[in-house]
């Protein structure tokens, strides 16, 4: 069995661990955390960067790698820039579970809290999804809102 390049997710320095909703996939294997603007020494050659503009993530996808940003949607969309060079993959319409509580700035209508994003495209590229929802608060609320998608 070929084994896949770790996901590999940036998060923004400002981004609160004790809020963050990937924080319990460190040291989980096939996880590989980088924190903005550092890159850590993996090649990003073969991988897909996950966004909001880009083709749809297909099972064609498969065999390539994650690079997920995770900060809020303003600090990952400055962060784009810096990875532009990965080709970005957008994700199907999925409903949220993650409660949204900005007052200065309006999330996108398609937005995904980042483990809700890492799940669904695991789940469209096919990938074993066990264990990732395990310490998300709002796992339940989140497969019950997409279960006809699962």
């Amino acid at each position: 069995m070929q084994r896949l390049p770790p996901t590999v997710i940036v998060v923004h320095p400002t981004e609160r661990r004790s809020k963050c909703t990937v924080e319990p996939l460190r040291g989980r294997d096939g996880f590989v955390f980088w924190k903005f603007p550092e890159r850590g020494t993996e090649s990003l050659a073969g991988y897909v960067r996950l966004g909001l503009e880009g083709p749809l993530l297909t099972a064609a996808d498969a065999q390539t790698g994650l690079l997920v940003l995770d900060g809020t949607w303003r600090r990952a969309a400055a962060m784009e820039a810096d990875f532009r060079d990965v080709a970005v993959r957008s994700l199907p319409p999925w409903n949220t579970a993650y409660p949204r509580v900005s007052k200065l700035h309006e999330d996108p209508a398609a937005g995904l809290a980042t483990i809700e994003a890492i799940f669904v495209a695991y789940t469209i590229l096919g990938r074993d999804t066990a264990g990732l929802l395990d310490d998300y608060y709002w796992a339940e609320e989140f497969l019950r809102l997409n279960a006809e998608r699962l």
